[in-house]
């Protein structure tokens, strides 16, 4: 019974009658004692109404709210002061501001504004854990790193990770998406997208992951319904693998014996854009001491600048990093390249010697 009260206390229709109550009974003291009790008393549960309750509920909370305010009014009678004549038509507007908001576009969301955020990030957290690098083997070191537009939350870009078991081996599947638009205005589609990304990524060959994933984005009625991708498929047994882009940046491979960067060019059209469409692979091989390279545009495209430059500085900046370890390049890179107005994500594959 204790549980299922506390339940109820938490749910949305138990905050509402929790807060009415104590809006009641702040007005019952302005009729016993309205010098005591301050108008303001009753207007005070509002603040937390707007921010718990969902617009299912708070235009009635709204209504009430006016009916309290008009009653304790009342109630004060002959006590008014300069500072109740002021405050009165201010708690009027500011209720009747809230029912307006929460009877219009708000009605959207339909939850409370501390659940709607929390809601949120949830959603981002999801995004970043379909990029969660699974168990490797101690040969190997992958690390990955995003950064968004000013700072957000949400990104358009994203990983995408996942083991692939077979007879032969198990293949590392990875994945570097960017979406369209950048921060809070690409993070719902980023998330749409991850999700769906995910799926395919461990359940279809290599081979079909970016036309499947170009089909999918092809059915969504979106605006601005494209992405960039590239899409890696690695022998954790032999370090062989395939890399697939769909007009994405190149990947590039560092060459552990001659300490050089050779970018691994592969060409294949946005995802969203094209029906019935082919990604050949580029293939290669991650000998000891190799690393690859997977990024964003955000990472190497500047305003007037080539990108061909871009990448040739990114790599410079990679080279003087990994002089200190290869253990959290990838974030560090993040930081030191790239324009801070774009998405930018990177993904490091590294065979140790």
């Amino acid at each position: 019974m204790i549980g299922r009260a506390g339940r109820w206390l938490g749910s949305d229709r138990g905050i509402a009658v929790l807060l009415a109550l104590v809006a009641g009974a702040a007005t019952v003291g302005i009729a016993f004692n309205p010098e005591a009790v301050p108008i303001n008393l009753a207007f005070l549960p509002l603040l937390p109404a707007v921010l718990l309750l969902s617009n299912r509920l708070l235009p009635w909370y709204a209504l009430y709210m006016l009916v309290v305010i008009t009653v304790s009014t009342v109630l004060l009678q002959g006590h008014y002061t300069l500072r109740t004549v002021v405050a009165i038509p201010v708690m009027y507007v500011l209720t009747i501001a809230v029912y307006l908001v929460s009877t219009g576009s708000g009605r959207r969301l339909g939850v409370g504004r501390i659940r709607g955020e929390s809601m949120l990030v949830d959603l981002r957290d999801r995004i970043l854990a379909q990029g969660e690098i699974p168990a490797l083997p101690a040969s190997w070191l992958v690390d990955s790193a995003l950064a968004s537009a000013g700072g957000s939350s949400f990104a358009g870009d994203f990983v995408v990770a996942t083991t692939r078991h077979q007879c032969r081996g198990d293949r590392l599947e990875l994945a570097v998406v960017d979406v369209s638009g950048k921060g809070e205005a690409a993070g719902t589609r980023a998330l749409q997208l991850s999700g769906a990304m995910g799926g395919l990524l461990g359940a279809l060959p290599p081979e079909d992951f970016l036309a499947s994933t170009n089909e999918y984005l092809l059915q969504r009625v979106w605006e601005e319904g494209f992405a960039t991708a590239i899409h890696l498929s690695l022998d954790l047994a032999t370090g062989g693998f395939e890399v697939r882009a769909a007009g994405h940046p190149p990947a590039a491979q560092r060459l552990a014996g001659s300490g050089r960067w050779q970018i691994l060019h592969t060409e294949g059209p946005v995802l969203g854009v094209l029906d019935d469409v082919r990604y050949d692979a580029v293939t290669g091989h991650l000998a000891p001491g190799d690393t690859l390279l997977l990024y964003t545009d955000g990472m190497v495209e500047e305003p007037r600048r080539d990108i061909e430059l871009g990448i040739d500085a990114m790599l410079g900046e990679a080279e003087s990093l990994l002089r200190t370890s290869w253990d959290g390049l990838a974030d560090r890179l993040v930081k030191a390249v790239g324009s801070p107005d774009d998405d930018r994500a990177l993904l490091l594959v590294h065979r140790r010697p």
